[in-house]
């Protein structure tokens, strides 16, 4: 499994916004450049985060991108799925999956596999990476 370009795009803009003070903003060019990341792909990628809530954006001469929230109440897992929509290790942890291998020993470590990654995922918040 790896999350999609567009995805580390997302979590290198979010950091970088996590990084500046309080209700600072920062314009999509500018992130575009300290992060190297494509302008018209992170416009995208800021709507995307915007529509599920992440970040604010505001236009005119004092607008700009900030986060919607404290960075201690961003974690990884909502903007990777807000980009690429639910991770998931192997089709047959998702519950609606109908498994032709029926009594596969498989699915079980694959389902703690996932619960793992997103409990990490979920655990981790920006703040962690301010300053660092």
């Amino acid at each position: 499994m790896q999350i999609t370009r567009q995805a580390d795009y997302a979590v290198r803009a979010v950091l970088f916004l996590a990084q500046l003070g309080p209700n600072e903003k920062a314009s999509t060019s500018q992130i575009a450049e300290e992060k190297d990341i494509p302008l018209s792909f992170l416009a995208k990628i800021i709507a995307q985060l915007s529509v599920a809530g992440l970040l604010q954006t505001m236009r005119g001469a004092r607008g700009g991108v900030m986060l919607a929230r404290p960075a201690k109440d961003v974690n990884l897992l909502e903007v990777i799925e807000a980009i690429d929509g639910p991770i998931l290790v192997n089709e047959c942890v998702s519950d609606s999956y109908d498994c032709s291998q029926h009594g596969c020993p498989m699915r079980g470590i694959w389902q703690e596999t996932q619960a793992d990654l997103v409990n990490r995922l979920k655990t981790t918040t920006f703040d962690q990476f301010v300053g660092a």
